[in-house]
């Protein structure tokens, strides 16, 4: 049992902290990007489904078995889940619900330091009179702990530790003292300052400041509907994918603050209105922030090639900064400061709903208490985060992203409803859900857990895992097919490496097919440059960097023509691969260590019940 019971001190303290928890970085840099990339229009129907009948229920669910079991004195997914289920196995299933947050927090930690940092270069003028190009390459030397923007030494570690002490400090104030009162003078800041920002985005005019178009074609873009994109499997895979991004369905934070509701309190009315306020921060705020400035600054084609190349932190950290100096020196470090301070207040609340779980866990099963609970969560976050940082450019980052805030997510959330519809029943578990209810909810929703949800989660779940390559479905047989390098199978077999499959290696290969540009300087070092000619690039005319390490040799000339697997550099390397391995092998010895503390936790336990 916990150390000391705890709950909320308020009704709109919870729903700001569970809309905290959904509001992060998803709705600001990447719903605007997955809305670009999927044609505007043509993704708000198929996302707007996807959120009746995937992230509505989902809500109910996750709501639903966090008050259950915080009713037994649980906080952390995986006794809830046990309790439930009755067999053990759920018991380990529930270990996703603190290991995704663990993982997940470590990295998150350092996107939310990149705010930080930006609020500050902000402040000091670091990007005045910078063109973009100038801008974009802060972005890429600050992930190089040898350089700096500010003359401060390891300055990402700097930020990223300073970061991590501000959750550590909250996290140690507990639930009211800490997380409540963050949410309650936060959201409503973010709201504020995401309101001033979409205003201003929106009302841009063509020829003013270098705008090239109104603001205005950017929400035009965005909200004029496609209706034959119903009919692409690959929108509705994007807008599936967004809606679990966007509500952080899947991961066990909402069942952990939902554990500490007391019981004769509503979940249905609170869980709708985290929803629905997500959603309005998300597509209106979210959308209309990105879109409408990109837009306005650099036309809808530039800004769409933009998002193939860069993405949305691409957008959001090399090209934001400088296109609000053109509104002037003073105005300019007004609106840095209002964006980058609205994703730190989008990301920190988010970072304490991830590492909420964890420390309940050692409060409830191991008896920290919460200050030394909250050290130990930070630790455990930090040792995670280093190799995320050290080893950003090398891929592992973005194989914590995968595993942890993709894949596990889309498991895990499958499993929950199957436990609540089918294993703990739906009968029972609709009884929980509406009982002391402040609305009625529609009878449908019922049959939507039952039938609707579970199936779509299974078959999305199946799609990711064994897909086939170039997503052509004509090839599925009973004989088999190859499957794509980005499924999940295809990530266990190591498609995706490419050519430099080797952790050392004599030769270094071409990953991409292209035009040697040549060796080209840089602040950190000597660069082989090729630009991409086809599909197998980012976008065709990318610029593929690869570091010329001291001691090695070019073995290709300048407008030579390289495909893929050509060798272009002798020497001794180190191939990403060796990096990514190890990140996968810590990943599973991470989750088999906490399987383990939970065995431990549950021996204790049934030790106690049995004395």
């Amino acid at each position: 049992m916990s150390v000391k019971k705890e709950n909320w001190g308020s009704k709109i303290g919870l729903v700001l902290a569970m809309a905290g928890n959904a509001i992060g970085f998803g709705n600001f840099l990447r719903f605007p990007i997955q809305a670009i990339e999927n044609g505007g229009g043509a993704f708000i129907i198929p996302y707007l489904v996807c959120f009746v009948l995937m992230g509505i229920p989902l809500l109910f669910v996750e709501w639903t078995i966090g008050r259950y079991g915080g009713k037994f004195g649980f906080h952390s997914t995986p006794f809830i889940m046990n309790k439930m289920g009755r067999k053990v196995i759920w018991r380990y299933i529930g270990v996703f619900g603190i290991f995704s947050n663990l993982v997940i927090a470590s990295y998150y930690c350092y996107i939310e330091s990149w705010t930080l940092s930006y609020v500050y270069h902000s402040i000091i003028g670091t990007f005045r009179d910078l063109s973009q190009h100038e801008v974009a390459a802060l972005f890429n030397d600050y992930h190089n702990t040898n350089t700096t923007l500010s003359g401060i030494p390891y300055e990402n570690i700097l930020f990223y530790l300073l970061c991590l002490t501000i959750n550590i400090y909250i996290l140690s104030k507990g639930l009211r003292g800490g997380i409540e009162k963050v949410a309650i003078w936060g959201v409503p800041l973010l709201i504020i300052l995401g309101i001033i920002l979409a205003i201003k985005g929106v009302s841009i005019q063509e020829g003013e400041h270098g705008a090239v178009v109104n603001g205005l074609e950017g929400l035009n873009f965005l909200w004029t509907p496609h209706y034959e994109s119903l009919w692409d499997p690959k929108v509705w895979f994007a807008a599936a994918g967004q809606m679990f991004f966007t509500l952080s369905v899947g991961m066990g934070c909402i069942q952990c603050y939902a554990s500490y509701i007391r019981q004769n309190q509503d979940i249905a009315l609170s869980s709708l209105a985290t929803g629905f306020m997500n959603e309005f921060v998300e597509i209106v705020l979210g959308g209309t922030i990105l879109i409408s400035i990109s837009v306005g600054f650099f036309g809808l084609e530039t800004v769409q090639s933009m998002v193939t190349e860069e993405g949305g932190f691409g957008i959001a950290f090399q090209t934001l900064p400088f296109l609000f100096q053109k509104w002037g020196p003073w105005l300019g470090a007004f609106m840095g400061v209002a964006f980058f301070g609205l994703l730190f207040i989008a990301g920190i609340t988010s970072s304490l709903a991830m590492c909420t779980p964890i420390v309940s866990f050692l409060q409830d099963d191991y008896n920290v208490q919460k200050k030394k609970a909250a050290l130990i969560t930070g630790t455990a976050v930090l040792i995670c985060g280093i190799p995320t940082i050290l080893f950003f450019k090398e891929g592992v980052f973005d194989e914590y992203d995968y595993w942890a805030g993709t894949a596990s997510l889309f498991f895990f959330a499958m499993m929950q409803v199957i436990l609540f519809s089918w294993v703990f029943g739906i009968r029972k578990s609709w009884k929980e859900f509406t009982r002391a209810a402040d609305i009625r909810v529609p009878l449908i929703f019922k049959y939507i857990l039952l039938y609707i949800t579970p199936i779509l989660l299974i078959v999305i779940f199946l799609t990711a895992f064994f897909k086939p390559a170039q997503d052509d479905w004509s090839a599925i047989s009973l004989r088999g097919w190859e499957v794509d390098k980005t499924s999940i199978l295809g990530k266990i077999k190591g498609k995706d490496v490419g050519p430099n499959n080797q952790w050392f290696a004599d030769t270094l290969y071409s990953d991409v097919h292209g035009r040697v540009i040549g060796i080209v300087q840089k602040e950190d070092g000597h660069y082989l440059d090729i630009a991409c000619l086809n599909e197998n690039c980012l976008m065709n005319g990318y610029v593929k960097s690869y570091p010329l390490k001291e001691g090695a040799q070019n073995l290709v000339c300048k407008d030579t023509i390289v495909s893929i697997g050509t060798p272009i550099m002798a020497g001794s390397f180190i191939n990403p691969i060796f990096y990514i391995s190890l990140a996968r092998y810590f990943l599973i010895l991470l989750f088999v260590g906490i399987s383990f503390a939970v065995y431990i936790a549950a021996r204790k336990k049934y030790k106690k019940v049995k004395s």
